[in-house]
């Protein structure tokens, strides 16, 4: 969602999305013209009439568990949100029995939140968990 209009949308897809992902992005783009949507997530900076880059991770309760903010220039890193979705997928299927790590990935060791994990996050860390 940007405060672009669907026209600037189709031309982006058409001409820079759909060369960097074959057939453009397979979602719809939204149009948030006047900024009220960026408004309500205090992103919308009414000086510039623009929006900074939010990204909001949002749970079927309609609950936000994450978010991130940037200033335009920088760019967002589309596989950390992939992974922390699916790492909330894991925490809301597991009823929070258990906790993904930093880092973690589908098909790694999750942890098991309790007294006795806690000042031994490093351990298991250590033995179990390291970066591929």
């Amino acid at each position: 969602m940007s405060i672009d209009s669907m026209y600037v949308h189709k031309m982006w897809d058409d001409h820079e999305l759909s060369k960097m992902v074959d057939g453009g992005i397979p979602f719809a783009m939204l149009s948030d013209a006047g900024g009220r949507v960026g408004k309500v997530f205090g992103i919308f900076n009414e000086d510039a009439g623009v929006e900074n880059r939010g990204r909001f991770i949002i749970d079927p309760d309609g609950m936000i568990q994450a978010f991130e903010v940037l200033s335009p220039p920088v760019g967002r890193n589309i596989n950390e949100a992939i992974r922390q979705v699916q790492a909330f997928q894991v925490i809301r299927e597991t009823q929070g029995a258990e906790a993904t790590p930093a880092g973690w990935r589908p098909g790694k060791k999750t942890l098991k939140p309790g007294p006795e994990l806690v000042g031994n996050v490093w351990k298991e860390w250590k033995t179990k968990m390291a970066f591929d």
